[in-house]
């Protein structure tokens, strides 16, 4: 409801969106979150971010109007949603930009106010202008319905000379000064999501991202909070940057103790240039708020995102993949390929992945990218014969494509050489002997779309692996309008353009995100398409690490997670089945690996897990996802509990040897405290007296076939009793709630 009577202190799940004209405040909330704002003095400032909570106006200015020290102006100058230098704000401003050395300085005041509610949310929007330097600043604020605050920027040049804009923030969100640490996310190839803890000081953490996509190095994400915040415990902020190019994410501490967290589209110099009534829209910025550790923001994030999928086919289970890089590679022999359709239909794969080496001249990764058509010597009689072998042994089929890139080796990069990326007289480095064709000319956006649209309406294809396998250097524009200009922000924008133009046209068709494994995996990506390749590392110990990471704003159903070789190929690695496929459970299911060539009895063990996966996937992609604390350092316990809380399955992992002899009981979470489970061990690896003379006594009695039920209450409280594990073993642990 949207009132204009004085703040509503009421708890409420329903969305609600109150504006009070007579004391200048406004108060949206869901879901038990709520966002206050003191818009007093044409200001932004943050009151209350957290759980919904009674605050009078005139208290609250009373009670938190702070001292002022010596030295210093006046007046300090306030932190709010929207900092800029025209008070005296000394620090990072949420606007950056200047009309030939002029209007770079701004004092944006509120002007008016709006707001709304609907299904999805509770809304803001507050538009602030400066009328000296004729700009005008749009914040459109949501709490979603899953208590999500979502934020993003529109800035408007209303003056008749051009504005140059350097720097926009999509957010600018005061912190509280309790929050004295952050979670950043990085990493490398095969290497993804690699957490670093950083303490906040005085002065600017910023990380800035200049790869032309999400990238490998810097994801778009932060998490700050209080002083040794984990998985479970603390008071915390998940912020994630919707956005699939360059970016910045800063967060900065005053003199004063006064914090800011502002996260933005990154630009090249003069990528953003306003002519007379010009306007510009950020990416959105994705915020999720927690008194409960990192858990409960990362379960806000994964409802919030789950509600703006649009699937294809609603309420489909996630089919089990086959994809058949690690299988084949190049090697696109008819009869291996065979082979493998036949060993995936009998182990329960559902959909088939051709990927890369199926179009004409592509033999390998140094030609042909850009030439999508198909390759007539390998396939004769076309897709038909494979798509139909596949169908008929229970499968869909899916293909591999690369659009957004050309090998200079390729007969459309020597019909038109002008159509990538690049600045003339420049030479630039190749990315896998390839360059990156320019989206932002209609021409070549045309051709991709014409090409894909001819192999989507000739083959029942319903998936396309979508990949994008290098970053962007030289992003410049060569057609004669945009010249040497940069143009790496609207290469996203066109981007996001084209898959929404294939999607209109071929709707049942699912899309994968894959850029180098986990380098575009973000919410803005995840507008158009369905999935995300998490990375290209399938060794199960790494692939450990890199899930819990992705976990924390993604949730698994949408975290490709495949089984690979006994021998990972990214890292030499040898693990067991029960390892790789225990590991990749907790995603979306496929098989990276050469089915045709596992013996009888791995093939059926293989079976076995997939039959598992399809038996657990409707927990695992609708529940409630928690990582746990863990004592030993060397240890990752994770699960997934049903909504209503009958179900769940947890999974404990061993990464190192043990941190004691004896692993410490191990709570679990998320259950409820008054209900009864009946715990079934689904996975244990060997155990040779060498490692454990002994299981614990729950196992051994579960092992004679006498049924082991334990309270809620106590398995949150005390936890479970571990075996010993050597490094690389996990165990599995099912719970189904019985009658009192």
């Amino acid at each position: 409801m949207m009132t204009a009577d004085a703040p509503s202190s009421r708890p409420s799940a329903a969305p609600d969106a109150t504006w009070s004209s007579d004391q200048q405040w406004l108060s949206l909330s869901a879901d038990g979150i709520q966002l206050q704002l003191d818009l007093a003095d044409g200001l932004l400032k943050l009151a209350h971010f957290g759980r919904i909570a009674p605050i009078n106006p005139a208290q609250h200015r009373l009670m938190s109007a702070a001292a002022t020290p010596q030295a210093s102006l006046d007046q300090l100058p306030p932190n709010t949603l929207f900092n800029d230098a025209g008070l005296g704000f000394a620090g990072y401003p949420a606007l950056i930009g200047d009309r030939e050395g002029r209007d770079w300085l701004t004092a944006m005041r509120l002007n008016d106010v709006s707001c709304s509610t609907d299904a999805t949310g509770a809304h803001a929007r507050l538009t602030l202008r400066d009328s000296l330097s004729e700009l005008e600043v749009l914040l459109a604020l949501t709490v979603t319905r899953e208590g999500v605050l979502r934020q993003q920027t529109t800035l408007t040049n209303q003056s008749s000379a051009p504005y140059r804009l350097e720097w926009l923030a999509a957010a600018c969100l005061p912190l509280p000064v309790r929050f004295e640490e952050c979670l950043s996310f990085g990493g490398r190839w095969v290497q993804e999501f690699t957490e670093t803890r950083h303490r906040l000081s005085e002065g600017t953490f910023t990380l800035e991202n200049r790869r032309g996509r999400s990238s490998h190095q810097r994801v778009p994400t932060l998490i700050t909070g209080t002083p040794g915040f984990s998985e479970q415990r603390g008071e915390v902020i998940t912020a994630h940057l919707a956005w699939s190019g360059n970016h910045r994410a800063l967060i900065e501490r005053q003199f004063d103790g006064s914090t800011q967290l502002q996260m933005g589209a990154l630009l090249l110099p003069g990528e953003q240039m306003l002519a007379a009534g010009d306007s510009v829209t950020t990416p959105e910025v994705v915020m999720a708020w927690s008194d409960t550790g990192i858990n409960g923001a990362s379960q806000r994030m994964h409802r919030t995102l789950r509600a703006r999928l649009d699937w294809p086919v609603a309420d489909k289970p996630r089919p089990v993949h086959v994809n058949t890089w690690e299988a084949l590679y190049f090697d696109h022999d008819a009869t291996r390929l065979q082979e493998l359709v036949v060993a995936a239909g009998e182990v329960g794969a559902e959909r088939f992945v051709l990927d890369d080496g199926w179009f004409v001249g592509r033999n390998g990764e140094r030609a042909a990218l850009g030439d999508w058509y198909l390759d007539a010597g390998k396939y004769p009689q076309g897709l038909g014969p494979l798509i139909e072998s596949v169908q008929a042994h229970g499968m869909e089929f899916g293909l591999w494509v690369e659009p957004e890139m050309v090998n200079p080796d390729s007969e459309l990069f020597r019909t038109h050489p002008d159509w990538i990326l690049g600045l003339e007289g420049r030479e630039q480095p190749l990315g896998r002997y390839q360059c990156v064709l320019d989206l932002t000319r209609r021409e070549v956006c045309d051709y991709l779309f014409a090409r894909l649209d001819a192999l989507l309406s000739e083959y029942p294809i319903k998936y396309l692996k979508w990949d994008m396998n290098r970053d962007l250097t030289h992003a410049g524009g060569q057609s004669e309008e945009g010249r040497g200009k940069p143009v790496a922000h609207a290469q996203v924008s066109a981007l996001y353009s084209l898959l929404a133009r294939l999607r209109k046209a071929h709707p049942g068709v699912e899309i994968e995100s894959c850029a180098s494994g986990g380098a575009r995996t973000d919410h803005g990506i995840l507008r158009h398409t369905h999935r995300v390749w998490t990375s290209d590392c399938n060794d199960p110990h790494e692939r450990t690490h890199i899930q819990r990471g992705a976990s924390r704003v993604l949730p698994p159903e949408l975290l490709g997670a495949h089984i690979g070789p006994q021998h990972a190929h990214t890292t030499s690695r040898r693990t067991t089945l029960a390892f790789r496929a225990s590991t990749a459970l907790f995603g979306h299911l496929g098989l990276e690996l050469d089915v045709s060539q596992l013996d009888q009895a791995k093939r059926s063990e293989l079976r076995g897990w997939i039959a598992r996966y399809k038996a657990l996937r409707g927990l695992l992609h609708n529940g409630v996802s928690w990582r746990l604390d863990c004592l030993d350092d060397n240890q990752h316990a994770h699960g997934v509990v049903s909504q209503d809380g009958q179900q769940a399955l947890f999974s404990i992992s061993q990464l190192a040897m043990p941190r004691h002899a004896v692993p410490a009981a191990q709570p679990l979470t998320g259950l409820q405290a008054d209900t009864a489970y009946r715990l079934e061990l689904l996975e244990l690896p060997e155990h040779p007296e060498r490692r454990m003379k002994q299981l614990p006594a729950w196992i051994s009695r579960q092992q004679a076939g006498e049924p082991v039920v334990v309270s809620g209450e106590y398995l949150m409280r005390e936890g479970l009793a571990l075996p010993v594990l050597d490094p690389d073993q996990a165990i599995l642990i099912h719970l189904q709630a019985v009658a009192a």
